[in-house]
């Protein structure tokens, strides 16, 4: 999952992004509402954390605003702004949830978590693909009930491939999902994720396979369904 973090204050930015990751997230940090927008055009979201009050202008019009050209991707705003009229504002202006500054990251990522839950994106809260079961929000992997420890962009890889299961997924989708914009990503690095991601399947007994499709992509097929073709 991708989230944009929109604040301008660069120790909170570090230090929100730097426990997402951990917890398994790829994390595009922000520091204004232009570079924001651009951000928007360039990438898919599956969530908006936003300050409301930015150097070029009020998270709260620019938040309207997306609703107006129809995002919907959740969104949470956080200010220190916490008076009655401001949060029913946030709230009318198309916010999920207000968070009140300073913010506990770990109920930042709480709320986060229970919004993507209830978000009419998510339709299927786990995937079940063979014997493997995947919890998005949670993002957990179990194979046959036992759960995988995998590291955070082989989670991502495994998520994208299942969101297209049976389908060539192109190695730039991939990347794309994979890499906020400022992360540093070596040449072989997607292949290195897949690498190790079979390797996880394999010793787990997983009943799906990734076939590579050379010069294209990846497909997640299960293992049964690849012997019959």
């Amino acid at each position: 999952m991708r989230i944009l973090l929109v604040d301008h204050h660069a120790d909170f930015g570090r230090a929100v992004k730097e426990a997402l990751l951990n917890c398994g997230f790829a994390v595009d940090v922000t520091r204004t509402l232009d570079e924001a927008s651009a951000a928007l055009e360039c990438a898919n979201y599956h969530m908006v954390l936003l300050e409301s009050v930015l150097p070029d202008g009020d998270g709260l019009d620019w938040l309207k605003q997306l609703r107006r050209e129809g995002r919907s991707m959740p969104a949470m705003m956080m200010s220190s702004l916490n008076d009655l009229s401001r949060r029913i504002a946030t709230f009318n202006a198309g916010a999920d949830d207000f968070l009140p500054k300073p913010v506990s990251i770990d109920e930042l990522i709480a709320r986060m978590r229970a919004i993507l839950r209830r978000s009419t994106q998510m339709t299927a809260p786990v995937v079940t693909f063979g014997n493997l079961h995947f919890d998005p929000i949670a993002r957990q992997v179990s194979v046959g009930g036992r759960i995988l420890r995998i590291a955070r962009r082989e989670v991502c890889i495994l998520e994208h491939l299942l969101n297209r299961a049976g389908r060539t997924v192109p190695r730039t989708s991939l990347e794309d999902s994979l890499y906020a914009f400022d992360d540093e990503v070596s040449t072989n690095a997607l292949e290195v994720g897949i690498y190790r991601l079979r390797a996880h399947l394999n010793q787990a007994g997983a009943t799906l396979r990734i076939k590579t499709a050379r010069g294209v992509g990846y497909t997640l097929e299960l293992v049964g369904a690849a012997s019959a073709a």
